[in-house]
């Protein structure tokens, strides 16, 4: 198969390491910069231009978009779409993932649990919205942030306040949510692949940072998901119609917990810490889909 990857920067570790699993399974992979790519939109014949080329023979896409590019990106993979090109995830769901707003109102619905979440839209409320959280502390997010960025700790209501007004001053969308201490500083992410974990493994921050990402130094191990932990990423990954994702929770007195879910998951720290090979595990999702 012709196989693409949307990828700004081949040399990602993520990027390369499904270079390398498709050319080892006899397919042509082709790396592509979507921010490269023109997209000619006519009747009945959606096509794609990219430097000196059309892309009319493409079999299948792995999109790799990056937070910051996230409109052009998912316009890239639809016009692939458009072009009956499989996608190992949509350009909806990656949208939907990418507004944590959205993504906590639909599970929510569903009835999976999360930390306590508040949103509003007016900075004079900022004290009644800690107070519907039972006070501080209180995590702040920004609605478009990622690899743990835009997440702020505030250990005091006064310490809160000032930072969703502040927030609101620059015209940036937080929710906040309840400070779950049960966690001590960890959390799982899970690697779903075609509604299957495929691995997890639990991440601890380092002393004196309260965010377990590890593109934020944080430490990780191999874990096997408890039943409740297992249902809460399955049934994540089915309601955000994600094939392909990586689900972050973590553990308090209540059970499992959602943190965010992720439509295209960094491969590096799963795969070395779970021992699982997650890229060879994608492009055979691939295979079984074509």
């Amino acid at each position: 198969m012709n196989i693409v990857i949307l990828s700004r920067n081949e040399n990602l570790y993520s990027t390369k390491r499904l270079v390398e699993e498709g050319v080892k399974r006899n397919h042509n992979i082709e790396v592509i910069d979507p921010l490269l790519c023109d997209l000619l939109i006519e009747k009945e014949k959606p096509t794609i231009y990219y430097k000196d080329k059309y892309l009319d023979y493409v079999d299948a896409i792995i999109p790799r978009i990056g937070a910051s590019v996230t409109f052009y990106g998912c316009a890239v993979v639809r016009q692939f779409e458009m072009m009956n090109v499989f996608s190992t995830v949509t350009s909806d769901a990656i949208l939907r993932s990418r507004d944590k707003l959205r993504t906590f109102q639909r599970l929510s619905k569903a009835g999976i649990g999360m930390p306590k979440t508040v949103f509003t839209n007016h900075s004079r409320d900022a004290g009644e919205a800690i107070n519907y959280l039972g006070g501080a502390p209180i995590i702040i997010k920004l609605l478009e942030g990622t690899q743990g960025l835009g997440v702020v700790l505030a250990e005091s209501n006064s310490t809160a306040k000032s930072i969703l007004q502040a927030f609101n001053g620059l015209q940036a969308r937080v929710i906040i949510q309840e400070y779950i201490s049960d966690a001590n500083g960890s959390d799982i992410r899970a690697l779903i692949i075609d509604g299957q974990v495929i691995g997890a493994i639990e991440r601890t921050a380092v002393e004196g940072e309260f965010r377990s990402n590890l593109h934020r130094g944080g430490e990780a191990k191999y874990i096997k998901l408890n039943t409740d932990q297992f249902k809460l990423a399955i049934n994540a990954a089915k309601v955000l119609k994600l094939p392909i994702c990586g689900v972050d929770m973590l553990d308090s007195a209540k059970g499992p917990l959602l943190l965010e879910v992720n439509s295209t998951p960094g491969l590096e720290g799963i795969e070395k810490f779970s021992q699982k090979n997650i890229a060879r595990a994608i492009i055979t999702f691939i295979e079984r889909n074509n």
